[in-house]
């Protein structure tokens, strides 16, 4: 790792495989599986998240050295300067975990340390049943959905289970398909055996970025039958609906929004400022024309990670995205279906589809396999 040179200090040798000897106060965190993340604001002020929700730990580093040894031992375990040129750093860490780290001047009151842990198991669609982030019905509907190549938009807030989600989903893909992964940090674990897996570098010294946008227009040469991005967050929005739009049905990605409708606005942002010159309207044709559903991932005050609506994208008129509510939470109930029924379900003759209308009627129970 290089210091800095303003600030005086040298820097310590330290290996890529010292960084959980120099942790303190953090190594009993980093070996507990029920952790899930660990954030540091300062030397003495560190929190962890368990079951979906954060508490303050009485535990903190002898002193502020103690947090700078950590965060340099850190960043040489990724391979990354950071220093007051380069105050940010965004990594995956050597076991898996996603690392983000902020230093002065940008952090003000000394370095910031956030990991957000890699689990050693991946959740299947009976745990998120079970943990009640959806029911049989909504996960059967969205494992047809996926079957049926349909474009689908995980939407959420941070730490809402979107990655999770994306898994889930993923794991849904026929085995005979060929899928692309592209991630900023590598964190999806699909079950597929011909994938290829990607991920975005930033600049570091001569070498050039390596960015989302990038990777998805390289990801069109390779001959994917479905596109998985593990976020859409810029001008990559653009190459994504073209890839949806030209023979590449039945991808997947996840986005940051509150709502399902606002899922659709910020996807509208994003594809404007990626540069094209294209006129809104086009743009909100295009995305109400490619997006097939919405999947909004909420956590509650209660720390529960849950699917509140799953919303059909049927088009665009003058004014509004056509839209419909296929499945929706009902604070007493659940996520409930509301009746309407898909227009792929309406339009399939494939038998092997096998979602009939009794799925889509709230007031029948209908036995799943």
């Amino acid at each position: 790792m290089k210091e800095d040179s303003g600030n005086g200090n040298n820097a310590l040798e330290i290996t890529g495989s010292d960084w959980k000897s120099e942790a303190g106060p953090l190594r009993v965190f980093l070996n507990d599986k029920s952790i899930t993340e660990i954030m540091v604001n300062r030397w003495d002020r560190i929190f962890i998240e368990r079951e979906g929700k954060i508490v303050e730990s009485d535990m903190k580093f002898t002193n502020a050295e103690g947090l700078l040894r950590f965060v340099r031992a850190l960043a040489v375990a990724v391979g990354r300067e950071l220093n007051r040129r380069f105050p940010t750093l965004d990594a995956r860490l050597p076991d898996g975990s996603r690392l983000n780290l902020v230093v002065p001047p940008i952090a003000l009151d000394g370095p910031s340390i956030t990991i957000r842990k890699a689990s050693d198991s991946v959740l299947s669609y009976q745990d998120l049943i079970g943990r009640g982030t959806l029911n049989g019905k909504s996960m059967f509907f969205l494992n047809r959905a996926v079957y049926a190549k349909q474009n689908i938009l995980i939407s959420g807030g941070a730490g809402s289970g979107k990655t999770t989600l994306l898994n889930i989903l993923s794991s849904f893909i026929n085995s005979h398909e060929r899928v692309v992964t592209i991630e900023d940090t590598a964190e999806l674990k699909l079950n597929v055996k011909n994938i290829v897996r990607m991920e975005t570098k930033p600049a570091i010294g001569t070498e050039p970025a390596i960015t989302m946008d990038g990777l998805v227009k390289n990801a069109l040469r390779m001959r994917p039958d479905r596109i998985v991005i593990g976020e859409c967050r810029g001008s990559e929005a653009l190459d994504m609906l073209m890839a949806m739009n030209t023979g590449h049905e039945g991808s997947l990605t996840t986005i940051h929004a509150n709502t399902a409708a606002g899922a659709l606005r910020r996807l509208e942002s994003m594809v404007l400022r990626s540069g094209v010159d294209t006129p809104l309207s086009m743009v909100q044709m295009d995305i109400g024309n490619t997006i097939n559903f919405v999947v909004q991932a909420s956590r509650g005050v209660d720390g529960k990670r849950r699917v509140v609506e799953i919303l059909e994208v049927c088009g665009r008129d003058e004014d509004n995205y056509i839209t419909r509510e296929i499945f929706k939470l009902d604070a007493e109930k659940g996520l409930v279906s509301t009746g309407a029924i898909p227009d792929f379900v309406k339009q399939s003759s494939d038998p092997n589809l096998a979602l009939n209308s009794d799925i889509f009627d709230p007031d029948k129970k209908v036995r799943l396999t």
